[in-house]
């Protein structure tokens, strides 16, 4: 058994996507039955997308939307002729609980995991009429639940499955209060404000209607029941009908869920009700607060009844009624009651009364067991005895935003408005309603979300002059203003510092002549308003900054002579050159130091140092001192000039040197500008100390980075004597530093550099003796000049006797002299000795040249030759005194090779000569002695020539390789 869900099941079931606005709210769609049975339909409930079918011979059937091929087949336990026909069924919002009722009197409980239904024993002949479920909902038990049965009895009950045969399946009952009405035709309980121990009941019967709130007990009576409380201790507040026929039809109907919220969440939702009676159908919306028993009076108050003759047969239709037709059953949408009249199906607006649509349903026969709604699901069905209808409710708040508009609820109808067009359609209705009052100022923040014409709104704002409010509207405007509308944005900002200029100066006004405002406002009231508009003010500035033109905001604000707006202006917009600017032409330093600590443009510091350091320039170097990433090379300007005018105190600081010293010292620049800036200003000073200028000089060490030529020549020019020295020293010219030192009677600094040049000798006494002639030439005494002058070790007395005066007493540098001589005769003793050592070493000579005619060597009769390895003895050889020994033709040729380019010629030329006879006698004699020389100078195998034979290998190609195997 199956359903069919291609014939509008499907588009009940899903209501995500928006339908077109052609496209009528409501339609009735038939669901194609798949399964036939052999009974009628007589009781349906619709839950969580589940469908219970009760049918006539006592079947219940279980279908899933979701799966609605599968269909779940119930029995009672008991046949029909036993128990009776199923009456009615109460299926919880979750589809978990599900009462059936009989005709009998029985009644069953089935949880959604069962498919076997319990008799409820405790509650045999009770003929429930209405459930409220417990608002906790969803448990694996009802919990608490109302029930109102059909002699005006209310119950509490609580109901859970039990798989224990003894265990009985409601675990508490109890009547809690009976009405004297008749039927309990309606129940409704949920909770208020979130709060689970605070409960709302509805109370519906034939001709009253009951509102009850209160807070309920825990259950731990002995009963269990925490509904005794609320109805002991809480007086209902009811609403009664004056006339009635008896036996109506009634009932109370409750809007489900609103879409797209969670249906388990702690917040109550807004819902709506309808009470069905003999006079129509009594409606409004459940109100939430207060949570006492003054709501049930608000509920009522603010309740409309709709007659059964505006739903039967509504004028608006044209069309004629029976009057006999009635109301058979009522549901609630969240804008509209459904009703059953005859075989129509009618929706109604609730807002208005007017009726929507109308659907011939019912054919000739078919009887009506009604609707049923699916409170979490927000879908809608009509149950005949044999067919099954969806109500299909497609965007049906469309125009409900239009409706409240009408009705002057326009905070509402700005909530229900869906798309931008309806919201400022509603908020111009809802302006041009707030003006008509009087009410301007809320006027105007709605105005400005509003598509009424721009200069309507603002030309009634100005002719009825209201400042207060244009400037409100201007601010909502320019909030609601598309980003990308740049030229109307910067107009309507522009307008607005105006407005608030206008609206300062007449605050400033009024509490300078001490007058009071229009609006009866005191001085004191007054001055809270200036500072109320300067701060909104300071808001706008920041929030629409980039929207302000602002040459027009300075031109505005200039012109209005608003001093402190300018500035706050000029601050949010980081133009730090214009405040600047401006208190620097006032000569307002502090307000420009304290502007210029917050800078980190490098540009504002070079723009503005020069005028700050010629009048503030202790606390300028202090903020420059913090900025570690400027140029220094680009304040130098500023520097100078500073420089230029400073006075010269000594008890006063040079800002300029102080600022160039952290830079050099602190920051370590290498720029070479930087350093001849403070060259240039020290050797300017005024003052003839020098300790500054060599103290930074000194540190400079051997890689200087100022211009050593262009510092000499500011040194001599400002007559910076030490400092020069010191330049001279630095740049290697001292001789020149030497002179310098001397010419300025400085003896001591002369001596130090003197010693410098320790690795070279010469020029090192050349400047002592420069020093040594000027000590001389101012001394008071020649012997206090050569004490003096011990200091080096490089001269001596004869050295410094031509720079004596042509009459000086010997005695003042007599032992000097003696010293002199001593060391003369200790120099020649010494001379003597080498000299005597030098002629032993010749004489040994001599012997050891007259001994090599008597030395010789012996040679045994089968010694070989170490080169060719054949007999020494066989020709002519040489011995040599390491005991090696060689033919004079093998020496000859190994020496050829291993003799350079030259010495080889002269061997060959040699040998040729003597092979030839080119030469005889003592010519020959001479020349074989030559040749012998050339070749036996050294023995090849242990002189230099093996040395130079370190890189041969000591095998060669001429070798037997197979000789050196291992």
């Amino acid at each position: 058994m199956s359903l069919d869900i291609n014939n509008g099941f499907l588009a009940g079931a899903n209501q995500s996507a928006p339908a077109d606005d052609e496209l009528p709210i409501f339609t009735v769609e038939r669901v194609q039955l798949q399964f036939s049975i052999a009974a009628d339909f007589v009781a349906a409930q619709v839950a969580n997308n589940v469908i219970i079918l009760a049918l006539s011979n006592g079947r219940i059937l279980r279908i899933d939307l979701n799966r609605p091929e599968d269909i779940d087949d119930i029995d009672l336990p008991k046949k029909t002729s036993d128990v009776g026909v199923i009456r009615r069924m109460f299926l919880d919002p979750t589809a978990s609980h599900l009462i059936v009722c009989t005709a009998l009197g029985e009644n069953y409980y089935l949880h959604s995991q069962s498919k076997t239904p319990r008799p409820l024993g405790r509650l045999r002949g009770v003929a429930i009429e209405s459930v409220a479920w417990n608002p906790s909902l969803p448990t694996a038990s009802t919990r608490e639940i109302l029930l109102g049965a059909s002699d005006g009895n209310i119950y509490e009950a609580f109901i859970e499955t039990s798989n224990e045969f003894y265990k009985k399946e409601v675990k508490h009952l109890k009547n809690l209060h009976k009405l004297p009405d008749g039927a309990i035709t309606g129940l409704w309980v949920d909770n208020l404000n979130g709060k689970s121990d605070i409960r709302r009941v509805v109370i519906a019967t034939q001709n009253r209607l009951f509102h009850l709130v209160g807070r309920i007990g825990h259950g731990h009576d002995g009963t269990g029941s925490v509904y005794t409380r609320l109805f002991e201790s809480e007086q209902p507040v009811v609403h009664e009908l004056s006339r009635t026929q008896p036996g109506s039809y009634s009932t109370l109907a409750v809007s489900p869920d609103p879409p797209e919220t969670n249906p388990y969440a702690e917040d109550t939702p807004d819902r709506a009700y309808a009470w069905l009676s003999s006079q129509g159908v009594f409606h409004g919306k459940l109100l939430n607060v207060p949570t006492d028993n003054s709501l049930g009076s608000r509920v009522f108050s603010d309740s409309k009844m709709l007659s059964r003759a505006q739903i039967i047969a509504p004028e608006s239709s044209g069309r004629r009624r029976p009057g006999s037709e009635t109301v058979d059953a009522l549901a609630l949408t969240q804008w509209h009651i459904v009703s059953l009249v005859g075989g129509r199906v009618i929706a109604t607006n609730r807002l208005t009364g007017d009726m929507v649509s109308e659907h011939d349903v019912l054919g000739a026969g078919q009887r009506p067991i009604g609707f049923s709604v699916d409170m979490q699901k927000n879908t809608f069905w009509l149950f005949t005895s044999e067919e099954i209808y969806e109500i299909v409710v497609r965007d049906e708040d469309r125009n409900i935003w239009e409706i409240m508009m009408k009705n002057k609820q326009f905070e509402p109808a700005l909530r229900q408005a869906n798309t931008q067009k309806q919201k400022e359609t509603v908020a111009a209705a809802y302006g041009d309603h707030l003006a008509k009052k009087g009410h301007w100022n809320e006027a105007a923040t709605v105005y400005g979300r509003s598509n009424k014409p721009f200069e309507d709104i603002a030309l009634s704002i100005i002719d009825n002059n209201q400042q207060d409010a244009l400037r409100q509207f201007l601010l909502t405007k320019l909030a609601t203003t598309k980003k990308s509308a740049i030229m109307q944005r910067m107009m309507v900002a522009g307008w607005l510092v105006e407005v608030f200029m206008s609206k300062l100066n007449s605050l400033d006004d009024t509490i300078m002549t001490q007058a009071e405002l229009a609006e009866n406002l005191n001085t004191a009231e007054s001055r809270k308003l200036l500072e109320s508009v300067r701060k909104e003010y300071q808001d706008f500035i920041t929030k629409y900054k980039n929207d302000l033109d602002r040459k027009m905001v300075y031109d505005v604000i200039s012109s209005h002579g608003r001093e402190t707006e300018l500035l706050f202006f000029a601050n949010t917009v980081k133009d730090y050159n214009y405040v600047l600017s401006y208190w620097v032409q006032r000569e307002r330093w502090d307000e420009a130091l304290n502007v210029l600590k917050k800078q980190t443009d490098p540009e504002v510091f070079y723009r503005y140092s020069s005028v700050l350091m010629t009048h503030v320039a202790q606390e300028t170097v202090d903020i420059l001192m913090r900025q570690a990433d400027l140029n220094a090379r680009s304040l130098i300007p500023a520097l100078l000039e500073y420089n230029r005018n400073f006075s010269g105190d000594a008890n006063v600081q040079n800002q300029a040197v102080r600022y160039l010293n952290y830079v050099v010292f602190q920051l370590n620049s290498k720029d070479a500008a930087v350093h001849n800036t403070l060259v240039s200003i020290y050797a300017s000073h005024p003052s003839k100390d020098e300790s500054g200028l060599l103290s930074y000089l000194q540190a400079q060490g051997e890689e200087p980075r100022y211009d050593p030529d262009f510092a000499l020549r500011l040194c001599i020019q400002h007559h910076r004597t030490l400092s020069c020295v010191h330049i001279y020293t630095s740049m290697g010219q001292y001789l020149q530093a030497v002179d310098l030192a001397l010419s300025h009677n400085e003896i001591e600094l002369a001596s130090v550099i003197a010693d410098r040049p320790m690795s070279n000798p010469q020029l090192r006494k050349r400047l002592w003796l420069a020093v040594a002639r000027k000590v001389i030439s101012r001394s008071d005494g020649i012997k206090a000049a050569i004490e003096f002058l011990k200091r080096c070790d490089l001269l001596k007395i004869e050295d410094l006797i031509p720079f004596f005066p042509d009459f000086v007493v010997i005695d003042d540098f007599k032992e000097e002299i003696c010293g002199a001589l001593e060391d003369y005769s200790r120099n020649i003793d010494s001379l003597k000795k080498e000299m005597d050592e030098s002629s032993q070493t010749a004489s040994n000579i001599k012997m050891d040249i007259a001994a090599l005619d008597h030395r010789y060597a012996i040679v045994e009769p089968g010694e070989k030759c170490y080169v060719c390895g054949l007999p020494l003895l066989s020709r002519q050889f040489f011995v040599f005194p390491c005991q090696h020994s060689f033919h004079s033709d093998c020496m000859g040729r190994r020496v050829l090779e291993q003799s350079g380019m030259s010495k080889s010629s002269r061997i060959k030329e040699l040998q040729m000569q003597v092979h030839k006879g080119l030469v005889s006698g003592a010519r020959k004699e001479a020349v074989v002695a030559e040749l012998d020389s050339l070749v036996a100078s050294a023995c090849i195998l242990c002189s230099d020539f093996a040395i130079k034979r370190i890189d041969e290998p000591f095998i060669t190609s001429n070798d037997n390789v197979g000789e050196w195997a291992l």
